[in-house]
């Protein structure tokens, strides 16, 4: 309907004597339709509309977003593995010289006065022969054998043992003794090769109780004995001269396997180990 106007063109709510329109009411907004549950299209068959999100039903055909594997983070150098598996990251010196000298830094030295300007060279050259052994396989250290025949316990006493404890980075230091059994064709490793293989696995940061089994447990996977008996004392700086403080204390660890687990054999073992 056309508004009434006066013949000035005015609307007629301005035009003197006239009553103006009534108000107009406000506009409402018309409720929203209630929503209607989207169908499920039967087994092996793709709904025709909109799925709601969440997991697809057993059987259903709906297409899924391809996953994407993650992109694998850029490394500067090709990180090396050990004959056996093990990876292990190349001895980086001049990263280590850096971090020294942050270190330094950090506890309130000055890395630049007179003694300790050479100090990270010093550390990394020296780190780098401490952790020695990440680099190292451990079975080259058994691959000399001898077919002697021999079929009884061989067992070598106070192998040194100088280690770095991986929850402080402190020196922890002993004796190893390891002994074994050959297997059913009587070889024998060399003497100082069983050494070796001890030294091999305490140049890492290490704890005494993975280094005792992993002593035992090479022993095991090169040579093939029939027993092997592994005991280890050695004293830890880091709760010598830190902590509780207790120097002198020394911890014992032990690691048997095979024929070593009878009671007689491992009591014949521990006599050999304590010189009785």
């Amino acid at each position: 309907m056309t508004s009434p106007t006066t013949p000035e063109g005015r609307p007629a709510a301005e035009a003197p004597g006239l009553l103006p329109p009534p108000p107009v009411a406000p506009a409402t907004s018309a409720p929203a339709a209630p929503s209607t549950p989207t169908p499920v299209a039967p087994s092996g068959q793709a709904p025709s509309g909109p799925t709601p999100s969440g997991p697809v039903p057993s059987g259903s055909t709906a297409s899924k977003p391809a996953a994407t594997a993650p992109a694998a983070p850029a490394t500067a150098a090709t990180v090396p593995t050990t004959r056996s598996g093990r990876s292990v990251r190349p001895y980086d010196e001049a990263r280590v010289q850096r971090a020294v000298r942050e270190l330094l830094s950090a506890v309130g030295e000055d890395p630049d006065r007179e003694g300790l300007r050479e100090t990270p060279a010093r550390v990394a050259r020296a780190y780098r022969e401490v952790f020695a052994g990440l680099t190292m396989d451990p079975r080259d250290a058994l691959t000399a054998t001898f077919d002697v025949g021999h079929g009884e316990m061989v067992l070598v006493r106070d192998i040194e043992v100088y280690s770095t404890c991986e929850h402080h980075l402190v020196p922890f230091h002993g004796v190893a003794h390891v002994g074994y059994i050959p297997g059913a064709d009587g070889r024998v490793t060399g003497l100082s090769k069983i050494a070796r293989l001890v030294d091999v696995y305490a140049r890492r940061p290490q704890v005494q109780e993975r280094l005792t089994t992993q002593i035992a447990d090479a022993m095991v996977e090169v040579l093939e004995p029939r027993g092997v008996i592994v005991v280890v004392e050695c004293e830890h700086l880091c709760m010598s001269m830190r902590g509780v403080r207790k120097p002198g204390s020394r911890t014992t660890t032990s690691a048997v396997r095979g024929q070593m687990r009878d009671a007689a054999t491992r009591a014949e073992a521990m006599s050999l180990v304590l010189g009785r």
